[in-house]
C-alpha cells in the first residue's frame, strides 16, 4: 500500500461509498490488489512496469488501482481512483494523449466542434495506451467513450419543443461545424461569419430573457467548471438510465445517458446527492469529473 496512508478519492461517493472511512477503503484497496477482477501490466513512458488493477461494484462502475510490483512481487500502489466506463462512442474526433506531470496518469484532448472548447478527459484504459506506444504502433488516435462522475446534481423538465428538429435545422448545425473546422484552421472569414452569429444570438437571448427563465431557453450546455481541466458543468438530457446498487455498500447509484451538445455519454451518480426523480425526456443539471477511454483496437 501507499505510504503515509490513504486518501479517501473525493469522487468515491459517486459509486456508492458515501461514508467510506480510511481503515476500510485500505482493506478494499488491498483486496482489489490481491484479488483483481481485471489486471493490465505494460511498461510506462520512462520504460519502468506498470500495473492496473481493477474491480467492478457494479455494471460498469468500479475502482482502478494503478503502481508496479516489486521483485519480491508484493505490489506498490502508487494511486486509483473510481471509474464509470462509457457504454458508446462519444466522439470521432482525433483525441491526443497527454501526462500528467505528477504521476503516471494521463489525459485525452481533443477539438470537439460540437461543443466549440478543448475537451478534455481523465484516461481510464492507460495500460492499453502505454502497451501500443511499446509496440511502436501509430500514434494517433480517433474516437473516445466518455463517462462523468458527478457528487451533486439535479433534474430539471425538459423543454417544451414547439416543433421537431426540421432538416433545415439540421443543415444549419452541419454548416456551422463547417466554420467551425474552417475557423480552427485560421479562415478568417469563417471567424467573421461564427462571430456575426454569435452576435445575432446573443440578442434573441437578451430579448427572451426578459420574460422567460434561461434554463426554458438553453436545452443543453457543457462548460468548464472549476480550475481542474478535465471538470465540466453540464445541462442534459436524459434519453436513458438505470438504477443499481454497489455490490459492497449496498449503495443506490443511478447511471444516466445523457444528449448534450449532440454528444452522448454517460454520468454516475449517488442516489443521495440527486435532486429530482431521473425520466426519459428530463434533464440533469450538474458538475462532472470527465472520463474516457480511447477507442483501441
Amino acid at each position: 500500500m501507499k505510504k503515509g496512508g490513504t486518501q479517501v478519492h473525493k469522487f468515491l461517493r459517486t459509486i456508492g461509498f458515501s461514508d467510506i472511512q480510511k481503515k476500510d477503503l485500505e482493506l478494499i484497496l488491498q483486496e482489489i490488489i490481491e484479488r483483481p477482477e481485471m489486471m493490465k501490466i505494460t511498461k510506462d513512458s520512462e520504460g519502468n512496469e506498470f500495473a492496473e488493477l481493477s474491480r467492478s461494484f457494479a455494471s460498469n462502475i468500479g475502482i482502478t488501482v494503478r503502481g508496479n510490483y516489486r521483485e519480491d512481487d508484493s505490489f506498490e500502489m502508487d494511486y486509483y481512483y473510481p471509474y464509470v466506463l462509457g457504454t458508446s462512442i462519444t466522439t470521432n474526433e482525433q483525441i491526443e494523449v497527454e501526462k500528467h506531470a505528477e504521476k503516471e496518469s494521463y489525459a485525452g484532448v481533443c477539438d470537439e466542434l460540437n461543443l466549440g472548447v478543448t475537451l478534455i478527459f481523465y484516461l481510464q484504459n492507460v495500460a492499453d495506451y502505454l502497451a501500443e506506444n511499446n509496440n511502436r504502433i501509430a500514434n494517433v488516435h480517433y474516437g473516445a467513450r466518455l463517462a462523468g462522475l458527478s457528487v451533486d446534481g439535479k433534474i430539471l423538465c425538459p423543454i417544451i419543443n414547439r416543433a421537431p428538429k426540421e432538416k433545415a435545422t439540421i443543415k444549419k448545425d452541419d454548416q456551422r461545424n463547417q466554420l467551425m473546422a474552417q475557423a480552427r484552421d485560421g479562415d478568417e472569414d469563417a471567424i467573421e461569419s461564427l462571430t456575426l452569429e454569435d452576435m445575432d444570438t446573443y440578442a434573441i437571448i437578451s430579448r427572451r430573457i426578459v420574460n422567460e427563465d434561461v434554463l426554458s431557453i438553453v436545452k443543453s450546455t457543457f462548460m468548464p467548471y472549476g480550475i481542474e481541466s478535465d471538470q465540466y458543468s453540464i445541462l442534459g438530457e436524459i434519453i436513458d438510465y438505470t438504477k443499481v446498487m454497489n455490490s459492497y455498500t449496498n449503495e443506490m447509484m443511478y447511471e444516466l445517458k445523457l444528449l448534450c451538445n449532440d454528444l452522448k455519454f454517460d454520468v454516475c451518480i449517488n442516489e443521495q446527492d440527486l435532486l429530482g426523480e431521473p425520466e426519459i425526456g428530463r434533464r440533469f443539471k450538474g458538475n462532472v469529473w470527465m472520463q474516457g477511454s480511447l477507442c483501441i483496437e
